[in-house]
């Protein structure tokens, strides 16, 4: 029983992030745009909320601070790929290695990038002791709690119940059609890229500010591109997406406790760290063959 609890209550720390991520991508995607550049947006929000949390001694701060740089990243994507209709892929990828870089430049120059620097990060919220075994499994981070019952459900409404979440879907899907009827389509391109940037890099900062309370290098650790894996494997839904993370997040947390159970010893280490993208790429392969993508994915528009 306290393995069980302990292990659901891993997977929902681990999960947070992929969740901001994850969400964050399926809101740009359903635009049309592929975000190649998650992976470098995590990574700055990550280094921005740390610094700004180190520096002025308040994590509420360094959350502002990450939701500004995913802002500014989704608005540099957009620049290239809706203003310019630059390659998305190239742009993407671009926009990941230019963040990495820069997050790790400053990082070196305020903390010099010989020893980690710590802060006090976010504390998780105690559970009630009423709940007895299952208090570990409610004793999560306000973070997390804002993810699953905030973002989740409020992405999916915006999405699939509000005005604009209608535009969003109309322009990823014929974006011709949808400014004849008189949606702004670099707009809303632009609205949920920017929209999407903030999600990804609140996604980066819960790492530092909640989970580690450091910056190291890596830090994202691919979280970026299996959130792109994520959106393709849920189709583009936001219920689905959070879905896969949770079984990402669920295996991810259970190759650390399987390291320590008898029997398991002589597995390698190295092939415990891999499973939860095996199951990943295993997912992808069974899921991913015959997915309709949305129709102008890819595309860049332009007015005639």
């Amino acid at each position: 029983m306290t393995f069980l609890v302990d292990l659901l209550a891993a997977t929902l720390r681990n999960a947070t992030p992929l969740v901001y991520g994850a969400v964050g991508e399926t809101v740009t995607e359903r635009s049309g745009i592929l975000n190649l550049g998650i992976e470098g947006t995590m990574y700055a929000g990550a280094f921005a909320g740390f610094a700004v949390a180190y520096l002025t001694g308040s994590p509420p701060l360094g959350l502002v601070a990450a939701i500004v740089v995913g802002l500014l990243a989704g608005a540099v994507m957009a620049l290239l790929t809706v203003t310019i209709g630059a390659n998305q892929h190239v742009s993407g990828i671009g926009l990941t290695i230019g963040l990495i870089g820069l997050s790790e430049f400053a990082n070196r120059l305020l903390f010099g990038g010989t020893e980690i620097v710590r802060i006090d990060p976010f504390p998780q919220l105690a559970a009630p002791a009423e709940l007895g075994p299952l208090a570990p499994l409610f004793s999560q981070y306000a973070l997390t709690w804002v993810a699953f019952l905030v973002v989740v459900p409020g992405m999916w409404w915006l999405l699939n119940r509000s005005r604009f979440g209608l535009e969003v879907r109309a322009v990823g899907e014929n974006p011709e059609a949808a400014d004849a009827a008189g949606v702004d389509v670099l707009r809303t391109r632009w609205l949920a890229l920017m929209l999407g940037g903030a999600l990804m890099a609140v996604g980066g900062s819960f790492i530092t500010l909640a989970l580690l309370g450091s910056f190291t290098l890596d830090i994202i650790a691919g979280r970026g591109w299996v959130a792109v894996a994520l959106v393709i494997f849920g189709r583009w839904r936001v219920i689905p997406v959070v879905a896969g993370a949770l079984v990402f997040a669920s295996v991810f947390s259970l190759q650390f406790r399987l390291r320590i159970l008898p029997g398991w010893g002589d597995v390698p280490f190295e092939l415990l760290l891999a499973l939860p993208y095996l199951v990943v790429i295993v997912a992808l392969a069974i899921s991913g063959r015959g997915v309709a993508y949305p129709g102008a994915y890819l595309k860049p528009y332009r007015r005639a």
